[in-house]
Formats: C-alpha cells, structure tokens, sequence
C-alpha cells in the first residue's frame, strides 16, 4: 500500500526507514466512492490528501456551473492549499471521478513532523512549489493558448486525463462547452 508513497517521498528526499516510518504513522487511510467529496467549497482544508488509487479534480461552483480546474490522480498530493495554510473557507471543491483511496495527513501532524524532523521542511517546500508553478502554468494556458492548442497539449502531455476523465469535465478544464470539445475533436480527426 506504501510503494506508491516510498516512491514519490524518495523523489524528493532521502529518508531512513525510520524517518519514513514515522512519516507513515501520521497518515490515516480513507476512501472516497467515486462522485463522493473529499472538501466542499466554504469548509476548511484540515488535510493533505496523497491519492494512492484513483483520480480526484478540484472544480469551482459559480451560479450553478462546475468549472474544472484540474485532475489529480495516483501519487499525486492534493488540498486546498489557501484554505490549508490560512485556515480560511475553501473556495474550491475536490471530488473523486474514480473510487479513490487516499492517505491523509492532518496540518497539526505535518507542522509536528516539520518540527520533530526538520528535512521534512524540504517537502513541505516542493510542496508550495508545485502549486505555484501549476497555477501559473495553468493560468497562461487560459490566456495565450487557443482552446484547440489547450486540447492537443492535454493530449500529449497528459494522457490519463483523455483515458479516465469525462469528456464533459474535460471541456469544462479547457475553458469551453463540451459541443466546442466534440468541434475540435473532429476537426482534429478529419485532419489526421
């Protein structure tokens, strides 16, 4: 059940067994069915969540209409990380696509886990990092990228996203309505 973990902590820090065991003992399992939430929007993000098995996104809710702002799936880490470090309202909601298990981290257990070993600090760090870049990855996207240039991206850079996510939640991650989608899908075939 921990190969996963192993793997992901070892990309970003050299751990002892013990280290790594410690890591583990913070960590509590949960399931999630597939549509089922694991944060709704205007609760507070209490925990990090690493997805063992399964795929989850993060969408917003304006008047009614999800917008998708991105999929997660196995060894990846995922929270509301604004609500998480502020201990604020979330604004976004996170939800499995798939039957999903995770592993969950509470913030008082990482502060602790920061203090009583401090490299962890490091992964705490790539952490933040990695939201910052996909968020600004994400955001040039949307601005400087035609919504065909988005699909065809997505295509190549991320091809779990095409074989496990609804072509609906997919238009939506792409700025467009799914009918656009269906355009550019046959377009795209009629050229090839």
């Amino acid at each position: 059940m921990f190969d996963r973990l192993k793997a992901s902590l070892d990309r970003l820090l050299p751990l002892t067994q013990e280290e790594f065991i410690h890591f583990v003992m913070l960590l509590k399992p949960r399931r999630l069915t597939k549509n089922e939430h694991f944060l709704r929007a205007g609760e507070i993000c209490t925990h990090l969540a690493f997805i063992n098995l399964g795929c989850l996104r993060y969408y917003y809710l304006k008047d009614g209409e999800e917008f998708n702002g991105q999929f997660f799936f196995e060894g990846a880490w995922v929270g509301e990380y604004q609500s998480f470090l502020t201990g604020q309202p979330a604004v976004q909601y996170f939800n499995a696509l798939e039957d999903t298990e995770l592993l969950v981290m509470h913030r008082s257990d990482l502060q602790q886990l920061y203090a009583d070993v401090p490299k962890f600090e490091r992964f705490g760090r790539v952490l933040a990092e990695n939201v910052v870049i996909g968020s600004q990855h994400r955001t040039a996207s949307l601005l400087f990228e035609t919504p065909e240039e988005r699909y065809l991206k997505l295509l190549k850079e991320r091809p779990k996203v095409m074989e496990r996510v609804p072509l609906h939640h997919i238009a939506s991650y792409l700025g467009i309505k799914p009918e656009s989608l269906s355009r550019i899908r046959k377009r795209i075939a009629e050229n090839r």
